[in-house]
């Protein structure tokens, strides 16, 4: 894989893409827009951590056509933006490329070939299908990602913590495609694990996620004043342990109880989930991909979820009282909304 391109070099996307272009193993490009584009044009890739400051040239532009067809293409984007860059993105596919999303929640593929949930598309994540059409499932690598970054200003990357990322097919099990990922991935510093099934790590990753960010962002609270809440802690318990079965349900069983996981998040300490920082910076919430999606899931599998239904009822509205979240989103096909 030596043809990479970042399509979203944000947060994430610009960690990725700094350290691939640090470790020169393979040829590192961006599509990008905006104030980004020109950071990234002047600057090039910039990356601030705990040992220091490094820099390197970047390839970018903001057309697809004039980048090319890649080996490999990183998706790092809110999902709130993934349909439009889905559209965009053609010119970089060729008939082996790999396509490996870095993002938050419930991907559009997770319930490809699955026949559990009954219609496949998931329309909370992929509304009439837009994404699926554009990036066959084929191509996919699922990607769970367990590191920290910021923006402090356009093009340059705070890196804050952690550097794990698990990756697998998207239909399961192994392949050398995905270890040619891990091993460029590797090659950048990264602690990258391959998954069989990646969906149960997505699962996961998901069932710690679900309540922690909605819950920060309509309280302003951190993560220890979450748990340090009684009230709070076992409302979040009650949201998990209906997710729980609806993993069950899914092939992606979950081993913990709420406690064990509220345990391990507690280590984080004083710390913002990615959208409380969002809410604060009035940028568009990543609550269908994380909430509404599970919201869903419930329904079509007729799982009870009272306490999730809640969580994203009043998540939602307190984002679209401030514009961060689109009056006019239908609820997902299949999903009971009495608002």
């Amino acid at each position: 894989m030596k043809r990479v391109c970042i399509v979203g070099a944000g947060a994430i996307g610009g960690l990725i893409g700094a350290r691939l272009a640090l470790a020169g193993h393979a040829e590192v490009r961006a599509l990008a827009r905006g104030v980004t584009l020109q950071a990234l044009r002047k600057h090039g890739w910039r990356l601030r951590t705990n040992t220091g400051f490094q820099q390197v040239s970047a390839l970018v532009s903001d057309s697809a056509a004039q980048l090319g067809v890649q080996d490999l293409v990183i998706i790092a984007v809110k999902g709130t933006a993934l349909a439009e860059v889905a559209d965009q993105i053609g010119p970089l596919l060729g008939q082996d490329t790999v396509v490996l999303p870095a993002m938050n929640g419930v991907p559009w593929w997770f319930c490809h070939d699955l026949a559990a949930p009954g219609e496949s598309n998931l329309n909370s994540v992929d509304p009439g299908g837009r994404i699926t059409a554009a990036i066959d499932t084929g191509r996919v690598l699922g990607c769970v990602v367990h590191a920290s970054a910021s923006v402090p200003e356009p093009g340059l990357i705070e890196h804050r913590m952690g550097l794990g990322l698990i990756i697998g097919e998207a239909r399961g099990g192994y392949s050398e495609r995905a270890s040619r990922a891990q091993a460029l991935l590797a090659q950048a510093g990264f602690d990258v694990s391959l998954s069989e099934d990646i969906r149960q790590d997505i699962w996961y990753k998901l069932w710690g996620n679900l309540t922690m960010n909605p819950v920060s962002a309509i309280t302003g609270a951190t993560i220890d004043r979450v748990l340090d809440d009684p009230l709070v802690r076992e409302f979040c318990s009650a949201a998990m342990r209906e997710a729980a079965v609806i993993g069950e349900r899914l092939g992606c069983p979950i081993a913990q109880s709420p406690e064990d996981r509220h345990a391990v998040t507690a280590k984080l300490g004083t710390f913002k989930t990615s959208m409380l920082q969002d809410v604060e910076a009035g940028r568009a919430v990543e609550l269908d991909a994380i909430v509404g999606a599970v919201h869903e899931l419930g329904a079509r599998l007729r799982c009870p979820t009272p306490n999730i239904d809640a969580l994203f009822g009043l998540t939602r509205l307190f984002a679209r009282v401030r514009g961060l979240y689109p009056d006019d989103r239908a609820t997902p096909t299949g999903a009971s909304d009495a608002s």
